[in-house]
């Protein structure tokens, strides 16, 4: 008996849209969706995704259109709308055990609610535009980076300024307080990593491309291992760079890519670390030995990558509209979701690594789940 999508010479019949055109496998791939729920209030680029820390059903996203919503991921329902920025919304992340949601904006201004009530708790002033934004992992301080250079440091709820960090001479690309919160690391489009007393405000270690062994051109991305002993930094020169925080040392350079290194990270498992580039690749290497172990392979430019919390597998999303995840031991494919029309430009991942949140260019956020295929 002959297949339902077979032709009488038992081949794989032709599929026709709408309008009789024939459809190629490739934009068979792009009609296909494997979400199980999404979010579509945005209608703008969704630039950032998070998820509760403790309330794991609960995200929180920001986009073009000035806002961030909180919802729930088993339904889409929408609990929050989050406004008050006058321009995009490209950051948003909760407190380290969920009590305050922020977002940072292009509008220079981080702006901070409640998460189990949606009250408005404080907004906070002092950078030109927001980079990126990064709560403490023990109290509620935040950090954010600015494209004028600078950081600053807050504390909530009062909204109090703490301090500023000024060092960098061009826009502060990422940042973040160590895992045992007591350094800060930021690098900047001038090619410096600077490690901060938080206390203080004086700059510890810094790195500059005055010496050959750092980066040469911006510096776009930057990991902290968990035992806050080591920096990753990736850069627009295809490299990536292994820093010791307590020394100030460069212990080695990865390089593999054809392209910029867009997104770095370490493995909480294993002695191994990631490079995701814009060549499509994502590179797994030996921290130890610094040898590349394996390579994963996305259609277009990787945009992020981040290793699961409890297993030594690895997601990352793409220009490609993809999201994927690999065995960071071997590099096998274990999962290709698709579902977005244009880039996928965020995710976050579950804590048990079973459920994805993504936002993308297409001005939606959806929900991915780890089924067997």
């Amino acid at each position: 008996m002959m297949e339902e999508d077979e032709d009488e010479n038992g081949e794989e019949a032709q599929e026709y849209d709408a309008d009789g055109n024939p459809i190629d496998d490739d934009e068979m791939v792009e009609l296909q969706d494997d979400s199980v729920q999404g979010f579509f209030t945005h209608k703008e680029p969704v630039y950032d995704v998070a998820l509760h820390p403790v309330h794991q059903n609960i995200a929180v996203s920001g986009g073009g259109d000035d806002k961030s919503y909180l919802w729930r991921l088993y339904d889409g329902e929408q609990l929050y709308e989050f406004g008050g920025h006058t321009d995009s919304v490209t950051q948003v992340a909760f407190s380290v055990d969920g009590t305050y949601v922020a977002s940072g904006s292009m509008d220079g201004k981080v702006r901070v609610w409640k998460s189990e009530t949606g009250e408005f708790v404080c907004e906070l002033e002092g950078p030109d535009e927001v980079v990126w934004i990064n709560w403490h992992p023990k109290g509620n301080i935040i950090l954010a980076g600015a494209t004028d250079s600078s950081v600053w440091m807050w504390a909530v709820p009062s909204g109090a300024f703490m301090n500023v960090f000024n060092g960098h001479s061009g826009p502060v690309t990422s940042g973040m307080f160590t895992p045992d919160g007591k350094k800060i690391v930021t690098v900047s489009e001038d090619a410096s990593l600077i490690v901060w007393d938080p206390k203080t405000a004086a700059a510890v270690h810094r790195i500059t491309s005055e010496d050959a062994r750092f980066h040469s051109d911006v510096i776009t991305c930057l990991a902290i291992n968990k035992d806050s002993t080591l920096a990753m930094t990736g850069s627009a020169d295809g490299t990536a760079k292994l820093v010791n925080i307590h020394s100030g040392n460069i212990l080695g350079s990865f390089e593999n890519h054809t392209d910029a290194v867009e997104t770095v990270g370490f493995s909480d498992h294993l002695n191994l670390a990631s490079t995701g580039s814009l060549d499509g690749r994502l590179n797994i290497w030996d921290v130890q030995t610094m040898q590349l172990r394996t390579t994963c392979e996305h259609k277009g430019p990787i945009i992020k990558a981040q290793w699961h919390k409890t297993q030594p597998l690895i997601t990352s999303c793409s220009a490609d509209r993809s999201v994927q995840v690999w065995d960071g031991r071997t590099g096998q494919n274990l999962k290709i979701w698709l579902g977005h029309q244009d880039a996928v430009l965020s995710f976050a991942m579950t804590n048990d690594g079973l459920t994805c949140v993504t936002g993308s260019d297409d001005g939606c956020a959806l929900v991915f789940r780890m089924v067997d295929n």
